[in-house]
């Protein structure tokens, strides 16, 4: 008897505590959720976003994207971007139609959008588009250089980089102001051991030296746990008070002065302006030109005004032989040269 009440007893109590855990899997208020994000053995929610995991859309656009090493190209748009009759995406889209040796890797870009106009007209043009959520902040319209909201979208965009790194995924990053009129695979390095590789506004001459002035409107970079530390540290100095301000290039600039990369143990490469070049520093050389980008300029204006020019001198050279070659002149960026009056 006594063993039948104890058994009874033992059934009544692991009754009632599956009962408790019942009660609170289904009352729990989905508020408390966030103060124990490592908990385990959580009930799984019923609940589905109607929009879907941003992550896992992430993923898919990444892996459709990539190439078999995990290595893509991602730019990244905005309404001031594509709207128009001729935009700054038309141009960079064109410059690859027109490049030598890069009408395939348009099979390898991801284009971000930060709106849904851009979001719309990315998908009209079939490639292979991400729409990023910038919740509270409007990146639409123009945001002119060293503004407030250039500023925060810089920064947004290096937040998003960094988790494409912890994805596994390397990358080309491109500002859409970059003509790619060759191949920049072709000059870049493939040892693995050089975690960065970042373009310059003005080339001093050595690979190696961190007082060349980078720009990150171009850089490869390759996903290890150097790169992501970096990307992580990087982001962090953006609620700084020493940064306030400060657009995400000048402060890597300082973070590099300080010695980051030798903390870390990276190893960057500075990237030649004879092939990557810009106008701040132009190559004036069309047989060994790779990229052309419109950085000491202002204005989406002033910049589709000259690089139209460049792709037009590009198809000059192109369509010219022998001496006739010697002849071609890269055009005077005088648009851009008016748009910081």
């Amino acid at each position: 008897m006594d063993y039948v009440k104890n058994h009874v007893g033992n059934l009544a109590i692991v009754s009632l505590l599956f009962a408790g855990v019942l009660y609170i899997c289904i009352w729990t208020p989905a508020i408390s959720q966030p103060f124990f994000p490592f908990q385990k053995n959580q009930c799984p929610s019923s609940n589905k976003s109607a929009i879907g995991n941003p992550r896992d859309e992430l993923e898919t656009a990444l892996e459709r994207a990539s190439m078999a090493n995990k290595t893509l190209i991602i730019a990244m748009v905005n309404k001031a971007y594509v709207e128009g009759d001729k935009t700054m995406l038309d141009l960079f889209l064109d410059s690859f139609w027109l490049g030598e040796d890069t009408r395939s890797l348009v099979n390898h870009l991801l284009l971000v959008t930060v709106d849904q106009t851009a979001f719309d007209r990315c998908n009209f043009l079939r490639l292979h588009c991400y729409r990023l959520v910038t919740e509270g902040v409007d990146f639409g319209g123009e945001k002119l250089y060293l503004s407030e909201e250039f500023i925060k979208m810089m920064w947004r965009r290096t937040l998003f980089l960094g988790d494409v790194l912890k994805r596994g995924y390397s990358f080309i990053f491109t500002d859409t102001d970059i003509m790619w009129l060759r191949n920049p695979f072709a000059r870049l390095s493939r040892e693995e051991s050089e975690d960065l590789q970042v373009s310059t506004d003005e080339f001093n001459g050595d690979p190696w030296s961190e007082k060349n002035p980078m720009n990150t409107g171009f850089y490869f970079v390759r996903s290890n746990n150097k790169t992501i530390a970096l990307f992580d540290a990087w982001y962090t100095m953006k609620d700084n008070c020493t940064y306030t301000g400060m657009k995400e290039q000048d402060v890597l600039t300082n973070m590099t002065g300080n010695g980051v990369f030798r903390e870390l143990g990276m190893r960057v490469r500075f990237l030649d302006t004879l092939y990557f070049s810009g106008f701040c520093q132009n190559n004036r050389n069309f047989v060994t030109v790779t990229t052309v980008h419109a950085n000491c300029c202002r204005t989406i204006r002033a910049k589709v005004a000259d690089l139209g020019a460049v792709l037009r001198d590009w198809k000059r050279f192109k369509g010219s032989t022998g001496n006739d070659r010697l002849t071609v002149r890269w055009s005077v960026q005088i648009a851009c040269y008016h748009s910081w009056r």
